[in-house]
């Protein structure tokens, strides 16, 4: 049986096509996939990839190897299932089942894993970045690293945005905020705008600040304390110390800039912490005097630990009444991928905070955000 896919050939080269629907081996579910995101990591793969992608070099864990279909922010329903994975009961996945998949693939036996921290799993790989993935009609997927949340009533929309949640929710818990601490996320796109409501909710004072109006106007729907509208012409740091009200505990680089990175570290308390979430592809100059003298952290982070993070993520996906219909308002067909989605956001004028595809769409539809 065939299914429709979009398969990453190279740069600047993906073609909607025909393609065997996978078989799911043993431990996997094979997901009808209804909604999946777009991330800016799929937008620098077409742009001047492969960097990521196994195009020309087998994946050592994944085993892939050659064109390769993208998407790693996903849900589906239970459409079949692999050998020594249950259809009913506690742990089971009954067909039709609604359910997030995290997308990381980890050994489960090596020394990280072992310590939960699967992040850094000796052999870890991802689903749409090393192996097929869900900008597809179907998927197949580890049934480990999936969770059921139909039970939370998320719909096929919402199921796509518990992925960039877990990874907005371990870069929060990089930062450790307390309630009532003052936190900065500097740059509302995707991650950032998961990363605000986050943060709201665990009972932090939020500012938000990036260049644009509109996804500021998200940010206080999400929750964000106080916005700031940034002019780039103008030294960050200033612009935002005025309107936070005294340094912050702890505040967040989304956006991979050297210059907003050097800003976050004057903008943070004596030992607070600043989390560099963005992945920017410059050196960045740090001042370590400024660093020991008052013991701050400069923190990375990395995907996200499904074992702590994941249910977690879709709780707060979940407890959004109104839904997410301003961060993710459009679901895209497979035919508009390219030039509606990874080509703006290549640009850098993505049209939409977070966009989603539905494979099996004729044309664009609003998305639920439930």
């Amino acid at each position: 049986m065939s299914m429709r896919a979009a398969v990453y050939h190279g740069a600047g080269d993906i073609r909607i096509e025909d393609i065997e629907v996978p078989e799911p081996g043993p431990g996997e579910l094979l997901l009808e996939v209804r909604a999946a995101g777009v991330c800016g990591t799929d937008a620098s793969e077409w742009d001047h990839g492969p960097m990521m992608f196994p195009l020309s070099e087998r994946n050592e864990y994944s085993g892939h190897v050659g064109p390769m279909v993208p998407g790693h922010e996903f849900g589906g329903r239970v459409a079949g299932r692999g050998p020594g994975v249950e259809g009913s009961g506690v742990k089971g996945f009954p067909d039709g089942a609604l359910v997030a998949c995290g997308a990381g693939v980890s050994c489960g036996s090596c020394e990280a894993c072992r310590a939960v921290l699967t992040n850094f799993c000796e052999r870890y790989y991802t689903v749409g970045l090393q192996r097929h993935g869900a900008l597809a009609q179907y998927v197949a997927v580890p049934a480990g690293i999936c969770l059921e949340v139909g039970g939370l009533g998320l719909d096929d929309d919402g199921a796509a945005l518990v992925q960039p949640m877990s990874i907005a929710l371990h870069s929060l818990r990089r930062g450790r905020p307390g309630p009532g601490d003052r936190v900065a996320v500097i740059g509302v796109g995707g991650v950032g705008a998961f990363l605000v409501y986050a943060a709201a909710r665990s009972g932090a004072r939020v500012l938000a600040a990036d260049l644009d109006t509109g996804r500021l106007a998200v940010a206080e729907a999400l929750g964000a304390d106080v916005v700031v509208a940034v002019d780039r012409d103008e030294p960050l740091q200033a612009q935002i110390a005025d309107s936070m009200g005294g340094p912050a505990a702890a505040v967040y680089e989304v956006t991979g800039s050297p210059a907003v990175l050097s800003a976050a570290l004057d903008l943070v308390r004596p030992r607070g912490r600043v989390v560099a979430v963005g992945l920017g592809a410059e050196t960045v100059p740090v001042d370590v005097r400024s660093l020991t003298l008052r013991e701050l952290a400069l923190v990375g982070t990395n995907a996200h630990v499904f074992a702590a993070d994941f249910a977690a993520a879709a709780r707060l996906v979940a407890s959004r009444s109104e839904g997410w219909s301003d961060v993710a308002p459009m679901a895209l067909p497979l035919d508009l991928l390219v030039s509606e989605g990874l080509e703006p956001m290549a640009a850098g004028r993505p049209e939409r905070i977070k966009t989603l595809v539905d494979p099996w769409a004729a044309r664009k539809r609003p998305a639920s955000g439930r």
